[in-house]
């Protein structure tokens, strides 16, 4: 076998992303709190960046509403000839910064900083934020050890019990073997032990902590206080499993119950026990939803289109670092730096004014697909696919998919997902195009008017959509059911208003 080298020419089609098509696809998908941050941190990492407190207007309101004489509106500088370097050598056109600048409302003004006064404001409302926010809440592991402030055990059994404590979950269970437990203590303990030590965490509150399963856990809960103690204590401890597949006639003939004592035991007493008692105690973050854009609707009906971007700081590329970059006494390093820096600030405006005029003219093109949604509800929306977004605003598909992702528009009927707007369908009986958010409506309607001691099957669900003029198949209907998490037929039976069959 010969090992040798050679060299040959290929022609071959390569697709390479420049980095500022990059930049400008990711600022395009990011939300509008994202995007904040991102200029937030670009304005930390870039020192030609400059933030611009307030607009001209705001100063002018100010002045005005404190009866102020405006401040003299400052000569433009004299403009210094124009420098640009040829786009070819990963140039900066000046024409073109300004251009962007001015757009921002920039002035080029390096004076305006805050004054004294002011940062002792800003500091006060930060203090003052600070004061107001919420305090971190109680974990079910802090409430557990100040209850045992009021237990008697012994040293020994107390620092089990915290130890045991330690190992209780965010639902209140302990998952973990009690022989595990007492093999990893410190020394050694028997799991009888540690069966003492749980038994004492299990009288704490929250009813039902410190349980090995659910079963437990609802037996915890059961006091001598609760209506129907004993029936509610054998249909917990033996029949949870036909609870949750509503099969009463089983437990009626395994228990010898009444049919009516039965399902009032669940329905007032077990659907009311806490199957996670330890979740009060977990902290939840719940989402704040910041829209980007808000549809109006006007006084002659139309809706008009606004992007929100009041968020957005207002930024520009200051003119000290340019005057610095065509500067021709600076040192080459410094000049590359600076042009680094500046075609890095050029880039982030111009992504942001391409976000703002794909997002608008997306938004726009989706509101004018679906009037019906904003005129008539939510069951009116129509089928739409991105496809046909893009083709109208002309731009690929990939850019309408991250131009709706994780953004949030304001309607008169509520906040929404943009991509809620946007969905497959099936034609009506009538050749009519109708989406599968309105065949999922009517069903619910369906099922919500059925009767409760005969419910309908999958197969009689498939009928009544066809009688409405919706031909759906059955595996459509099931999974669209398990989406709006109904349960079968079986689940939904009243037993007290039917047979028992």
């Amino acid at each position: 076998m010969r090992l040798d080298t050679t060299m040959h020419q290929r022609m071959d089609q390569r697709m390479i992303l420049a980095p500022r098509m990059i930049q400008s696809m990711e600022i395009l998908q990011l939300p509008i709190m994202a995007l904040q941050e991102r200029i937030q941190q670009e304005l930390q990492e870039n020192p030609v960046l400059e933030l611009k407190e307030t607009t001209p207007e705001e100063q002018a309101a100010q002045a005005e509403e404190d009866g102020e004489p405006l401040p003299e509106q400052e000569k433009e500088p004299e403009r210094e000839e124009e420098l640009v370097i040829d786009e070819k050598d990963d140039s900066l056109d000046f024409d073109r910064l300004e251009a962007l600048n001015k757009d921002w409302e920039d002035q080029f003004n390096e004076e305006h900083r805050p004054s004294r006064g002011a940062l002792d404001e800003e500091s006060d409302k930060k203090h003052d934020a600070m004061q107001n926010m919420a305090s971190r809440p109680q974990s079910l592991q802090e409430y557990l050890n100040e209850q045992l402030t009021f237990v008697d055990a012994p040293a020994e059994q107390m620092e089990l019990i915290r130890y045991i404590i330690s190992h209780i979950d965010e639902r209140g269970y302990v998952v973990t073997p009690l022989v595990d437990i007492s093999q990893s203590y410190n020394p050694p303990v028997t799991e009888t032990q540690v069966e003492e030590a749980l038994t004492v965490i299990q009288k704490l509150e929250p009813l039902g902590v410190g349980a090995r399963n659910l079963r437990e856990c609802l037996l915890l809960q059961v006091t001598p206080d609760t209506p129907q103690r004993e029936v509610v204590r054998v249909l917990i401890g033996n029949h949870l499993e036909d609870i949750e597949h509503n099969r009463l006639p089983v437990i009626q003939r395994r228990t010898g119950f009444d049919i009516q004592v039965i399902k009032s035991a669940i329905d007032d007493v077990i659907k009311h026990l806490n199957p996670r008692p330890g979740s009060q105690y977990t902290a939840e973050n719940i989402p704040y939803v910041v829209p980007d854009i808000v549809v109006e609707r006007t006084e002659d009906g139309d809706y008009t289109v606004r992007l929100l971007d009041d968020w957005v700081p207002n930024i520009y590329i200051s003119r000290r670092y340019m005057d610095a970059y065509k500067d021709k006494s600076s040192d080459a390093k410094t000049k590359e730096y600076l042009k680094r820096k500046i075609q890095a600030a050029q880039w982030l405006l111009e992504s942001i004014e391409q976000r703002r005029n794909t997002l608008e003219k997306v938004t726009r093109a989706i509101i004018a697909h679906q009037r019906a949604f904003l005129d008539k509800g939510p069951d009116n929306i129509e089928p739409l696919k991105m496809q046909q977004i893009a083709d109208q605003v002309g731009v690929h598909v990939t850019t309408v998919s991250r131009a709706v992702d994780d953004k949030w528009v304001q309607t008169p009927r509520g906040i929404f997902p943009l991509k809620r707007f946007f969905g497959g369908g099936t034609q009506t009986t009538t050749g009519e195009e109708v989406a599968w958010e309105t065949i999922k409506q009517k069903l619910l309607e369906i099922i919500d008017r059925e009767d409760k001691s005969n419910p309908l099957s999958d197969e009689d669900l498939v009928r009544k959509l066809n009688e409405a003029g919706y031909p759906v198949a059955r595996r459509t209907v099931t999974k669209y059911r398990k989406t709006l998490n109904i349960p079968q037929s079986r689940q939904r039976k009243d037993w007290t208003l039917g047979d028992m069959k």
